[in-house]
């Protein structure tokens, strides 16, 4: 008698763990369907490993201001791509840690950014907005790049959305709409500031850059955001479309910004 008990408990035990692994990966399954079905966001990145011809300056991509943001985007039902001037693999820096090491280990990160497209690859009717993320690389190869800031323009004026964080705010004051303003005429925006510019020795006090982030958007007419202008410096700035800050802490804040945009 008290085998079979045994025996009918056991036969419980696998019924039960059958069923829970089947209702998991439905649910697993549910999950990913609705990652693909919410929409695709474009991260810009940049190819630029280093300022100067010794390469003591290196350029680059930030970890912390790409990594979080994607995490945001894809946790949020988002399917992302990175696209950058040539393609394929591009430099980071920044150590990868906290919520960077979990989506490079559990997100795919790797593998999306180590093959990132190359403009004439994005459709950009399939995008509903834009990052940018900092590091200085995307003031040499984003900034005067035709072909992604044709794309951007493409997807802003699709109603997309356009975020950018740090020195990202930089590349994309350069976007042209088809009526031959740019895009942040008039807006306010933020990003890495004069102030902090010169303090700083990674790009030689800005003395490596051909403009700085503040000089290029005041320069196409953007309503620059100051450190005076703002509660925080860490504020996120919003005007209509356009989503910027200064630093790298509220980048993910940003990407949820973005969200909040889209899905109202």
């Amino acid at each position: 008698m008290k085998k079979r008990r045994s025996n009918n408990i056991s036969l419980l035990r696998v019924v039960f763990f059958k069923f829970y692994t089947v209702f998991f990966l439905i649910n697993i399954s549910s999950c990913q369907s609705d990652k693909v079905s919410k929409g695709k966001i474009l991260i810009v990145v940049s190819n630029t490993e280093y300022m100067d011809d010794a390469q003591e300056y290196f350029a680059g991509n930030n970890l912390w201001e790409v990594a979080p943001p994607y995490h945001v985007f894809v946790s949020h039902g988002y399917a992302v791509d990175f696209v950058s001037p040539k393609g394929t693999k591009v430099p980071f820096s920044m150590d990868p840690i906290g919520i960077s090491s979990y989506t490079i280990k559990y997100e795919k990160f790797n593998h999306k950014v180590e093959n990132s497209l190359t403009p004439n690859e994005v459709d950009f009717k399939e995008y509903k907005a834009v990052y940018i993320g900092g590091g200085y690389g995307s003031l040499f190869d984003v900034a005067d790049n035709q072909e992604l800031l044709s794309l951007m323009a493409s997807i802003y004026e699709n109603q997309g959305i356009i975020g950018g964080c740090g020195h990202g705010p930089g590349a994309f004051a350069n976007v042209k709409l088809s009526n031959g303003e740019y895009m942040v005429s008039g807006k306010k925006v933020t990003g890495f500031p004069n102030s902090t510019e010169i303090t700083k020795s990674w790009a030689k006090q800005g003395t490596l850059l051909q403009t700085t982030v503040e000089d290029n958007l005041r320069k196409n007419g953007a309503i620059f955001q100051s450190k005076s202008d703002l509660n925080n410096k860490h504020d996120v700035v919003i005007d209509e479309r356009i989503i910027s800050t200064m630093f790298l802490p509220s980048s993910a804040i940003v990407a949820k910004e973005i969200i909040k945009l889209i899905d109202n």
